[in-house]
């Protein structure tokens, strides 16, 4: 199945323009013409596959209509991408950033990496073997560690920002950000932002963290013996490294989780399969990796269960004021109910 699909109604983007401005800001481009598709992957900003020639590229740009305070910074990611990916190959490399004098919003250009995307499905032909879902596993896990061993004061991430007091910001801020987006009435959901609020524990060191570290955002190769591209870099910040362990392993769904867990946001993911880490095995394998105390792992995934809520809420409040048709939302608030949930009896476990 093709990664890309006809551009939806209403998402198109005009090659009058576009197809000037990248031949001002990119040189060498071939004398063809400008084709462009749309990645029909993500919920969030709009992303196209552009081709001139053999040249290949990215689009990247903010949803349709309005979005939340300081959410979808183009600039930011472009900035961060650009930072980062001397030190992590993983990372495309961004080429032109374009304010909102071009399409009306701002958007980047970055290079296209060519591999295979894992979700809930492996390609056909690919023998699936419990030896192969481990080494997938642990590719993850070493990618992980590795992003969070650059030393992020070689970076401009040093001046854009604040890793003090990350941890307190990001429960009180994501905490608010629920309230600015709630819409149904969710029983227990003041118990587990009480519970959150009372419960940081005290962070490790500071590191570069991704925030959205998943396998729908991650590319490997053919052979899956490397990770070759990790993408979505809008959440990038620096701050506590157990934090992104804790995202990452809020979509790290396990064979014998909750259906509500395994298909909240659609098929049952691959890591359900025999042979992949369990979470327990994958946040072992990282503390081992990378010398990080996972004591206080259950606040963490609380906490990103929370967040994850409040994310598919954000987008559930944009489709039910009719900001967006994608009818691919329509039930999200289900979702965002059973990950409170989750959430809440996560609170009372120790991992």
């Amino acid at each position: 199945m093709s990664e890309t699909i006809p551009i939806r109604k209403g998402e198109e983007l005009d090659k009058v323009i576009i197809e000037p401005f990248l031949r001002k800001h990119i040189p060498d481009l071939p004398d063809a013409p400008l084709e462009i598709t749309q990645f029909s992957a993500g919920r969030s900003n709009l992303t196209y596959a552009l081709k001139i020639g053999d040249w290949e590229g990215v689009l990247r740009r903010p949803p349709l209509g309005p979005v939340a305070p300081k959410a979808h910074d183009m600039e930011r990611e472009y900035t961060i991408l650009k930072e980062i990916h001397p030190y992590f190959s993983p990372a495309p490399k961004p080429f032109v950033l374009a304010d909102s004098t071009i399409i009306g919003r701002p958007f980047f250009v970055m290079e296209r990496k060519h591999g295979i995307v894992l979700d809930s499905h492996f390609p056909e032909g690919v023998e699936v073997t419990e030896e192969l879902c481990k080494q997938i596993s642990e590719k993850m896990v070493d990618t992980l560690v590795n992003l969070h061993s650059i030393d992020y004061r070689k970076t401009r991430l040093k001046e854009m920002t604040k890793p003090e007091g990350f941890l307190e910001r990001q429960v009180h801020g994501w905490i608010k950000r629920y309230e600015r987006a709630r819409t149904d009435e969710i029983e227990g959901v003041e118990q587990l932002t009480k519970w959150m609020s009372g419960h940081i524990p005290v962070s490790p060191e500071p590191a570069i963290i991704h925030y959205d570290f998943k396998f729908n955002n991650s590319m490997f190769n053919e052979d899956f013996s490397e990770v070759i591209g990790i993408f979505d870099w809008e959440m990038t910040t620096v701050g506590d490294p157990l934090a992104d362990l804790g995202v990452a392993m809020s979509y790290w769904i396990e064979g014998d989780d909750s259906n509500l867990l395994k298909r909240g946001l659609g098929d049952e993911p691959i890591t359900a399969y025999p042979g992949f880490m369990t979470r327990r095995e994958f946040m072992e394998s990282y503390a081992k990796k990378s010398g990080r105390d996972v004591t206080h792992m259950n606040f963490y995934l609380t906490f990103a269960y929370f967040k994850l809520a409040v994310i598919c809420q954000q987008i559930y409040y944009r489709y039910k004021n009719g900001q967006t048709q994608d009818e691919r939302f329509a039930n999200l608030n289900l979702f965002v109910k059973n990950l409170i949930h989750y959430a809440s009896e996560m609170a009372s476990k120790k991992i």
